[in-house]
C-alpha cells in the first residue's frame, strides 16, 4: 500500500528542514504541495508543524522505546518515527494502525528497508497520549527545566525569557509558540470583507490595527480576492512596524525580502520613491513578484557596500535576526539556534545598521526592527549604534503610536506595546509575533 500524499509530503519537507535548514512554512506553500487536495494539505501542515513544535517532547517518548540513541539514527528513520509518534500521541483522530503502518512504509520509501522492523517495534511500544506536555503542564511549570520540557523548548531559551520577562510571561510565550496561530491579513481594500464572507471566510478584528484581521475559518489563499492582491497575509505586529515607518518622499527598505513590509509601506506612500534592497538574488526576484507596486525599485545588493546617493527621509532596517519572536510560525528555529549564534547575529546587525545610518537625510528617521525577543539584537544593538554615531538620537516610539491612534489606524491602549522608548510585541501577551522596533532620528 503506498504512503498517503499528506504523509509523504510531510516526510519530504521535514527531511529538507533537517538537511538543508529550509523553512517549513515556505515548503508547505511551494510547488511540492501545490497538487495536494485541501484535506491532504491540511494534514501535511498539521504533521510538519506538529512534529517541529513538539520535537523534544516526541523524542522524549521515543527514546525509552529505542534500543539505539536517537542521535545515532539515520535522519530518514528518525523523521518517520517522529511522524508516527506525533500521530499516536497527539492526534487522537488517526487510528494507531494507520500511523504505525504508514510510518514504517516511509522508512521503506526512504530506502532504509532494513530499519523497518526496528521502526515498527518502537512505535508499537509507545503509549497513546503524552501526560506531561501541553497547555496545562506549561501553566503549572515553576522552573526553567520543567517549563522547557512541558513546552518542548530548549532550556537555555526559556531561562533567558524568564530572566528578561518573568516566569508568567515566559509561560505565555511558550504556550503561544505551541498553539496553531490564526492567519493574519492586511486589508488593502476596505470593501473586501463582504466578498470574503461570501466564500465562507470568517474574520475576527485585529488586536491593535483597524486594517488588520485574523482568519478564523476558511482558506483565503483559494479566493479570487487573494489572487487579485486585495488582501495580504502579514502578521499584525509586522504591519505595525511598517506603519511606524511613517510618510516620506524617498524611502529605503534596507533588508526588504520577503516584502510584506515593503508592500505595506508602498500602500501607505503611493507617491514616494521606494528603494528595496535585498542581498540574495533569488529573494530579490521573489520580492519583485510579491510587491506589485509601481513605485518600488528592487536592488539586488549588499546594503553594507551600497553606493551613497541622495539620502532618504525614511529608512527601514528589518534586520536579519534569530527569529525567536516567530516560533509559533517557524518552530524549526528553536532547534537550530545556539547561544553562540547571537553574537554572530549581533555583529552582522550592527554592520547593517551602521551602513543604513549613512543613507539617512538630515531630519530623517531610521526604523530598526527585529522579530527577536533577545536583548542583544534589540536594546543593546541600539545602544551600540547610538554610541558610535552622535548624529542620531533615539525618538520615542510612543509619539508615532499616538499619531496612529489619532488618525484612527491604531485602536485601544498603546501601553502594552511600549517598552520604554521602544515598540515591543510579545507572543502570548499579544496575538502576534514578537517584534521589537526603535526609531532613530538624525539631527
Amino acid at each position: 500500500m503506498p504512503v498517503s500524499p499528506a504523509r509523504a509530503a510531510a516526510f519530504d519537507i521535514l527531511l529538507r528542514v533537517e538537511r538543508e535548514d529550509s523553512y517549513a512554512a515556505e515548503l508547505l506553500h511551494s510547488t511540492r504541495c501545490a497538487d495536494l487536495s485541501p484535506a491532504d494539505h491540511g494534514l501535511a501542515t498539521e504533521l510538519v508543524m506538529g512534529v517541529l513544535r513538539w520535537r523534544a517532547a516526541i523524542d522524549a517518548t521515543l527514546s525509552p522505546a529505542s534500543s539505539k540513541p536517537l542521535h545515532k539514527l539515520d535522519h530518514e528513520v528518525l523523521i518517520a518515527l517522529r511522524l508516527g509518534a506525533y500521530q499516536l500521541a497527539w492526534l487522537s483522530r488517526i487510528p494507531a494502525h494507520a500511523a504505525i503502518h504508514e510510518s514504517v512504509e516511509l522508512v521503506k520509501r526512504a530506502r532504509k528497508r532494513s530499519a523497518a522492523p526496528f521502526a515498527n517495534a518502537i512505535l508499537r511500544k509507545l503509549s497513546t497520549g503524552p501526560s506531561n506536555f501541553g497547555a496545562a503542564a506549561i501553566q503549572q511549570a515553576a522552573a526553567p527545566e520543567t517549563l522547557a520540557a512541558a513546552a518542548s523548548h530548549p532550556e537555555w531559551l526559556v531561562l533567558r525569557w524568564i530572566e528578561q520577562f518573568g516566569l508568567a510571561t515566559a509561560r505565555a510565550i511558550c504556550a503561544y509558540d505551541q498553539a496553531i496561530p490564526s492567519t493574519p491579513i492586511r486589508l488593502r481594500d476596505a470593501t473586501v470583507e463582504g466578498a470574503l464572507a461570501e466564500h465562507q471566510i470568517a474574520l475576527a478584528p485585529g488586536e491593535f490595527l483597524t486594517s488588520a484581521r485574523r482568519v478564523i475559518r476558511g482558506d483565503i489563499t483559494r479566493t479570487l480576492e487573494f489572487t487579485q492582491n486585495r488582501i495580504a497575509i502579514q502578521d499584525e505586529a509586522s504591519q505595525l512596524v511598517a506603519a511606524l515607518v511613517g510618510k516620506g518622499s524617498r524611502i529605503l527598505d534596507a533588508c526588504a525580502a520577503p516584502g510584506g513590509k515593503t508592500w505595506s509601506i508602498a500602500d501607505r506612500n503611493p507617491q514616494a520613491a521606494i528603494t528595496a534592497v535585498e542581498l540574495h538574488r533569488h529573494r530579490a526576484d521573489l520580492l519583485r513578484k510579491r510587491v506589485p507596486s509601481a513605485n518600488v525599485t528592487v536592488i539586488n545588493h549588499d546594503l553594507r557596500t551600497l553606493p551613497r546617493s541622495e539620502p532618504f527621509d525614511r529608512v527601514l532596517v528589518d534586520a536579519p535576526c534569530s527569529g525567536t519572536g516567530t516560533l509559533a510560525r517557524n518552530p524549526e528555529i528553536k532547534w537550530r539556534l545556539r547561544p553562540e549564534d547571537l553574537a554572530d547575529l549581533q555583529s552582522r546587525q550592527l554592520a547593517i545598521l551602521q551602513a543604513a545610518m549613512q543613507h539617512v537625510a538630515s531630519g530623517g528617521r531610521l526604523l530598526y526592527a527585529t522579530c527577536s525577543l533577545e536583548r542583544e539584537e534589540n536594546e543593546v544593538m541600539i545602544e551600540q549604534a547610538l554610541a558610535g554615531n552622535p548624529a542620531f538620537h533615539l525618538f520615542d516610539c510612543a509619539i508615532e503610536l499616538e499619531r496612529l491612534q489619532r488618525e484612527g489606524e491604531l485602536t485601544g491602549s498603546i501601553d502594552s506595546l511600549r517598552s520604554g522608548p521602544y515598540l515591543r510585541t510579545v507572543p502570548g501577551i499579544h496575538h502576534s509575533d514578537g517584534f521589537f522596533a526603535a526609531i532613530l532620528e538624525k539631527f
